[in-house]
């Protein structure tokens, strides 16, 4: 944690007081939503224990430490970008989508935005990416966890309305349960269509079940209000 910190010392010897970090989760499953983070922590936070989500794999550490992140907090907000939408436009679009729309959440706005190995189109707030950001930025890795928590309540969630694909275990990533259960149903609404391990299969008609399992996601994770579906076209970003 403390290496983390020591890289933002230079923005703050530069005056930049009001730090953010943007990381994402969820660019490989097969099914279910991209999820940005957009955190602005206090310059004095130094919640022991915070690191690139995929380097805490205990969920119930990540829980804890994504609640202590929202506590300590000056701002954080999340984006997200569903199945179709990445369908439609693709999953690099989609993740820059759904990484906008975190940031247009983000209340204060902030001075500079550190980012994850993207630049985010169509917002005004100066930016910097950094490859592997979220093993070198406190922020950014604050911001990796809480995406990492938020997507995996909301799987949990889906898991109910969408049963037997086992989204509840592998989070929609293309493990051998999750193959397994494509080959015996056929995909579900929360499938990329466009994958080529999901579009092997015709696709089931199934109702959206969508709103009500964020709206619980937010609420047992605690981020507040949600930013989707309000998608721009890849021309426009």
């Amino acid at each position: 944690m403390w290496s983390l910190r020591r890289r933002e010392a230079p923005y703050r010897e530069r005056g930049v007081r009001s730090l953010a970090g943007v990381d994402e989760v969820g660019v490989a499953p097969l099914a279910g939503p991209v999820v940005a983070a957009a955190v602005i922590m206090p310059e004095e936070s130094a919640i022991r224990g915070v690191n690139d989500s995929k380097q805490v794999l205990d969920p119930e550490v990540r829980a804890e430490l994504a609640r202590a992140i929202l506590d300590e907090a000056v701002g954080a907000a999340i984006g997200i970008s569903g199945p179709r939408e990445i369908d439609r436009i693709n999953i690099y679009w989609a993740t820059l989508e759904a990484m906008r729309r975190a940031v247009s959440r983000l209340n204060p706005v902030p001075d500079l935005i550190l980012v994850d190995a993207r630049k985010i189109p169509s917002i005004d707030i100066p930016q910097e990416a950094h490859i592997k950001g979220d093993e070198h930025f406190y922020q950014i890795a604050c911001a990796s966890l809480l995406a990492k928590h938020f997507r995996d309540s909301l799987m949990r969630r889906l898991d109910l309305r969408y049963p037997g694909y086992g989204f509840a275990n592998h989070k929609g990533y293309p493990t051998p349960e999750h193959r397994d259960a494509l080959k015996r149903l056929g995909p579900c609404w929360l499938h990329r269509r466009h994958f080529r391990s999901v579009a092997n299969w015709q696709q089931e008609t199934m109702d959206e079940l969508w709103d009500e399992p964020v709206a619980e996601a937010a609420a047992e994770t605690g981020v507040g209000p949600v930013a989707e579906n309000e998608a721009l076209s890849p021309a426009e970003i």
